[in-house]
């Protein structure tokens, strides 16, 4: 299993401003060499404090090119949604170059009504313009002289520059939050799937969906899993719980409030059940997160404990991507924490 670093801002001008945020985060990519970190990651997400500070994920990712050499770099994910395909997959084919071909590209369908409704896009299109999107972007990172008619965008005989410096391309991944058609996509596909481990036992069903599309489509091996995870690692439980009680149910607070269009009347094919899932992450607390294992809080034993227990629930995880200054976390806290995981955690797991 590998060990990355994730950043989802959960705050706004109120708590933090964005420069004071990304510097922050931009200090602890710096540890990633040192610390035997193997991925940063961040996502897209627009308008609302759950995310917003993150329009561009990839524009992060080229600055934290700077602070690492050898830390894998993903989107977790970009919104084909919300781009269009010519730009992306510049954009990508940059940051690869800028990263000496360490970027990864994690696509996402986006989930948030308030976002499409500032875009001006219906839900209804959501499935169709990220199948078509993915595609046109796979095709312009492997191809030249592309050619596409399609439903949203169109475009012809396009070369996009500079060449992905990964040959054919930086590997893809799909983000899915609980939707078995999203699991099955991915796996048939060929791509690896990221998602956030808030269906409890149930994905470990949704993993295996995954990876029984994988093989069915004649793909070597089984797949690559990443998921996300809170993480805080302290010398005693109860120092993890104290800092991070707060700012891990104000997270929670924020994903439901930013989602709460979904039980507020919003509806679409593409969303089959959604107003039960965000009804469902409303009765999430601290502790339901962290007796199912989303969220590694507590000493290095716990931590240790609970890794090794999720791993074996699922089947094997190939890449914990943890979220290490969730919220109010302080930069010094989180350093502090990052630095007890690899010292301890890390080395016990290797045993």
């Amino acid at each position: 299993m590998q060990f990355g670093i994730q950043f989802f801002p959960v705050v706004g001008p109120d708590k933090k401003s964005g420069a004071d945020y990304w510097a922050d985060a931009l200090h602890l990519v710096g540890l990633c060499d040192e610390l035997g970190y193997s991925s940063v990651r961040t996502v897209e997400h627009y308008f609302h404090r759950y995310g917003g500070y993150s329009p561009s994920p990839l524009a992060f990712l080229a600055a934290a090119a700077m602070r690492t050499k050898n830390a894998r770099l993903v989107t977790g994910a970009v919104l084909p949604v919300f781009n269009h395909p010519l730009k992306l997959a510049s954009e990508i084919a940059l940051v690869d170059a800028l990263s000496n071909g360490r970027l990864e590209v994690g696509f996402a369908r986006a989930f948030l009504p308030l976002e499409f409704v500032r875009f001006g896009i219906g839900l209804d299109e959501s499935k169709a313009r990220f199948e078509e999107g993915v595609d046109q972007v796979r095709r312009l990172l492997e191809e030249e002289n592309v050619s596409s008619d399609g439903r949203f965008h169109s475009f012809k005989d396009v070369t996009i520059l500079p060449r992905p410096t990964q040959s054919p391309r930086p590997p893809f991944w799909l983000a899915a939050l609980a939707t078995p058609e999203s699991f099955v996509r991915a796996g048939q596909q060929g791509y690896g799937i990221m998602a956030i481990p808030m269906a409890g036992g149930r994905m470990t069903e949704l993993i295996g969906m995954y990876r029984d599309a994988w093989k069915r489509a004649g793909h070597a091996g089984r797949g690559r899993v990443m998921l996300a995870f809170h993480m805080f690692c302290a010398a005693s439980r109860a120092e993890a719980e104290a800092t991070c009680r707060a700012p891990l149910t104000r997270y929670l607070k924020s994903l439901v409030e930013a989602a709460s269009d979904w039980t507020g009347g919003a509806s679409s094919a593409d969303y089959p059940g959604y107003d039960k899932i965000i009804v469902g992450l409303d009765q999430e607390t601290f502790e339901t997160q962290v007796e199912k294992g989303a969220a590694w809080i507590g000493t290095p034993a716990d931590i240790v404990r609970q890794i090794r227990d999720y791993d074996r629930m699922i089947g094997g995880l190939d890449v914990a991507s943890m979220q290490v200054n969730f919220d109010t976390i302080s930069k010094a806290d989180a350093e502090a924490s990052m630095r007890r995981f690899s010292a301890e955690v890390m080395p016990a797991l290797s045993r």
